[in-house]
């Protein structure tokens, strides 16, 4: 009978040396290679250029907090209910990253993509990515779909984070197919729309990564990857300065019994 084998191009381990991408993980990486090295690394299995490495990890610092979102609340409440079990609480807000936050990251950098993947050539200026841009909106439009990364609860006069994104990029010559026309979406939208919407930090983060080559399927880990620093500040927070009781006591105290018949 054969023995079975297992390949991995990520990690393995001998008696007294660990091998992690090939490399060395005591000798070679530790103290070597930042994390957020490491991360694109193990993603993309290309080590990235510093130039990389310093748009990936402004997109990692951008997407690791934003206040009091429902997925840190979450994962404070949880922590409440269970402080014994601080991977539950990270995971309680780590499984709240969808379609309205964190998951916005995803949903752009495929919108993006589908919409270069159907164009016969690229656009060579800000003219004719305005004119892909605003028959894009225009078609979600009439299909009755959001346009992904328009639009902030919090930041309606602009996310500082995307212009800074955007800067980063261009210093670093990273500055792609995805995020052009991103901005052409925010230069365009309101002629359709009627209405102008900021162009959001998860956005702005989806289009970087994807000009980045990280797949589309990985867009929402590699934010749900940034969150969880996040979610651990949050939950540290909550062990030095709790509030998650006096959030959990004022919604309790303040519930109203409504009967079922009085329901619109």
């Amino acid at each position: 009978m054969s023995t079975p084998s297992f390949p991995t191009s990520l990690g393995t381990s001998e008696g007294t040396t660990i091998t992690l991408l090939g490399q060395d993980l005591a000798t070679d990486l530790m103290g070597q290679v930042s994390f957020g090295e490491l991360a694109y690394w193990l993603i993309t299995l290309e080590r990235p250029t510093p130039q990389q490495a310093r748009l990936f990890e402004a997109v990692l610092l951008g997407l690791a907090d934003h206040g009091f979102t429902p997925t840190a609340i979450a994962a404070r409440l949880t922590y409440l209910s269970a402080p014994d079990s601080i991977q539950g609480a990270l995971a309680a807000g780590l499984l709240g990253g969808g379609s309205r936050f964190l998951g916005v990251t995803e949903d752009t950098g495929r919108f993006l993509a589908d919409v270069l993947a159907g164009l016969d050539r690229t656009p060579t200026d800000d003219a004719g990515w305005d004119e892909v841009a605003e028959a894009a909106v225009r078609a979600q439009r009439e299909a009755g779909r959001f346009v992904p990364g328009l639009g902030h609860p919090v930041h309606k006069d602009g996310d500082p984070r995307t212009p800074r994104l955007i800067q980063i990029a261009h210093e670093e010559d990273l500055y792609g197919a995805h995020l052009a026309l991103f901005e052409a979406i925010g230069r365009t939208h309101e002629r359709v729309l009627g209405k102008r919407l900021p162009l959001n930090g998860a956005g702005v983060s989806g289009a970087a990564l994807a000009d980045l080559g990280i797949r589309q399927e990985l867009l929402r880990g590699t934010v749900l990857l940034a969150r969880c620093a996040g979610l651990l500040g949050h939950i540290a927070e909550e062990i030095r300065r709790p509030v998650a009781n006096d959030v959990y006591m004022s919604v309790d105290r303040n519930a109203v019994y409504v009967d079922p018949s009085q329901e619109s």
